[in-house]
């Protein structure tokens, strides 16, 4: 594609054998965020760890295949000693020592000022799941974090009200995107950049010495990993960033995502490959399942019953959720529970019963140990750290139970109704149409839905249809009945979970999208490994 004299200036990068370039010449507005100098440090980044990310990457191929042949995860004996010897995390930095509430969401404009107003400890300014990674999305995402970290940040909404910042601002982390995921935007060579490089570099590069200089430092949430070969590649990047940058040695710092069983095997290992910057582990607990269907989806021992079957007392889950804050604690991290994803409504009077329920799992994951947890609103903000702020005295850690192997296996048989059914159906359209749309964070039926919800929705559908699992005093699950569901709910426009689900041009898409995703024989890995090569 042929870039204007401007972007070719700015793209120019002696950076031989290999040059950056932008695939897109469509920047009015972007060019400081990708000044000559931004997109030069990310160059480095890309041409110093690509090679090794290929590598973490097909190492991934090789123990999913693994998995597909039989093999179950365990707790590696290479690893024996670490688990077994006794050591702990760096200190935290003062400003992430309260964590009792942390609010999450997408990085657009007005959602950057009200989460970091919202009263939270934390805002996680999102780039991966809750943010649908458009080329104009993405890149107003990093302006916008930008002016919020010069304090300059504000916003007119339609309506004329102004939104601007505070005086109480929540700590700013950001969560680039996941390993597996590429830029297309961004060339070397011929070459997508790694989209979690890009993420990261582009931040870091443009917020980091400011932060620092404001008594904070660049906080980073880290997704989706799979082992603690891919936190060690984390913190060479980080050693190398500092270096590079010429910021205080361990000023970068971070928490880990625990979404994946895999890495719920390996939580001791991921905190010693980054012990000197990690905080915190998270439970994410949409991930987490998607994550067992994914690995051992094929296997009829782990076919996991309907969404609402599935709470945080099952036992899989539970065990893992221990095992998480039990790990933290021995090793001086703090671990930080799920999302809190209800939407309350003002004048609603459901509005107490979804605070009920908000306020019942977390004071059951204050009573395992966590010191805090995510929310997706600002009106949950009070409710949460009220929870975690009375349990803070109470809280015993040592009567957190043993885990073994067995009990991250648990899964409960499956049970599957047919409303149930339908609802992982019309949840998967109604998020993917706004995702293909560039809206990341979606609110269906009173809940926050980003990425997590349609990939498990969509891998239960299709490991259903595998098994030919059989609806509860109805017929089999297959991809005839499939389809017959997927027709009748994209007919009902207007009402229901999808009320603006009309023929627009992403409605026929997203139902393609979902069809092709469910009824293939193998299982697709990501649905955003897809899904990206339709957005802009």
């Amino acid at each position: 594609m042929h870039l204007s004299d401007e972007v070719e200036r700015r793209t120019e990068l002696a950076l031989e054998p290999r040059t950056l370039r932008i695939a897109d010449s469509n920047i009015q507005g972007f060019e400081e965020i990708l000044a000559r100098d931004a997109l030069a440090f990310v160059g480095e980044l890309v041409r110093e760890f690509s090679p090794r990310l290929d590598a973490l990457l097909q190492k991934r191929v090789l123990v999913h295949g693994s998995l597909r042949n039989g093999a179950l995860p365990d707790f590696l004996d290479e690893t024996r000693g670490i688990r077994r010897s006794d050591w702990k995390v760096g200190s935290v930095p003062a400003d992430l020592r309260q964590r009792r509430v942390e609010i999450t969401g997408p990085v657009d404009r007005k959602m950057v000022i009200n989460a970091l107003n919202s009263g939270a400890d934390v805002y996680m300014a999102d780039f991966e799941d809750s943010h649908s990674p458009t080329w104009k999305g993405t890149f107003q995402g990093q302006v916008n974090l930008r002016d919020a970290v010069d304090m300059t940040i504000r916003y007119t909404g339609p309506d004329g009200r102004e939104y601007k910042l505070g005086d109480k601002l929540a700590t700013l982390m950001m969560r680039p995107r996941g390993l597996h995921l590429i830029e297309k935007h961004i060339l070397i060579g011929s070459r997508p950049v790694p989209a979690s490089l890009f993420d990261y570099g582009l931040f870091l590069y443009h917020n980091a010495k400011k932060l620092i200089g404001r008594g904070t430092a660049p906080y980073f949430y880290i997704p989706k990993l799979e082992s603690y070969l891919e936190a060690r590649f984390w913190n060479d990047i980080f050693d190398y960033s500092e270096n590079a940058l010429k910021l205080p040695r361990g000023s970068i710092r971070c928490s880990v995502l625990i979404e994946t069983i895999l890495a719920g095997f390996q939580m001791d290992e991921i905190l010693y490959e980054l012990r000197e910057r990690i905080t915190a582990l998270n439970f994410g607990r949409w991930d987490y399942i998607f994550s067992l269907i994914k690995f051992l989806g094929h296997d009829p021992r782990f076919i996991v019953p309907e969404r609402p079957l599935l709470p945080m007392t099952t036992p899989f889950l539970k065990s893992c959720s221990v095992l998480l804050a039990k790990t933290c604690h021995k090793r001086g991290a703090y671990p930080i529970g799920g999302m809190a994803a209800q939407v309350p409504i003002k004048g609603d009077p459901r509005s107490q019963d979804t605070i009920d329920k908000v306020v019942a799992d977390k004071k059951r994951e204050a009573s395992e140990g966590y010191v805090g947890a995510w929310v997706a609103h600002p009106g949950l903000v009070p409710v949460v750290k009220n929870v975690f702020n009375e349990s803070i005295e109470s809280r015993n850690t040592n009567t957190i139970a043993n885990v073994n192997r067995d009990d991250l296996f648990r899964v409960p048989a499956p049970k599957i109704s047919e409303q149930a059914f339908r609802a992982n159906v019309a949840v998967s359209l109604s998020y993917l149409e706004s995702w293909l749309g560039g809206v990341g964070c979606v609110a269906i039926n009173n809940l926050m839905e980003d990425t997590a919800t349609v990939e498990i929705c969509r891998a239960q559908i299709w490991q259903w249809i595998h098994h030919s699992a059989k609806l509860q005093d109805g017929p089999t699950i297959t991809r005839e009945l499939f389809r017959t569901i997927l027709k009748e709910e994209r007919a009902r426009t207007g009402t229901g979970v999808r009320p603006q689900a009309d023929e627009g041009p992403n409605c026929e898409t997203a139902e393609d999208l979902l069809d092709a995703l469910v009824t293939s024989d193998s299982f697709s890995e990501f649905m955003t490994l897809i899904a990206y090569n339709y957005l802009s």
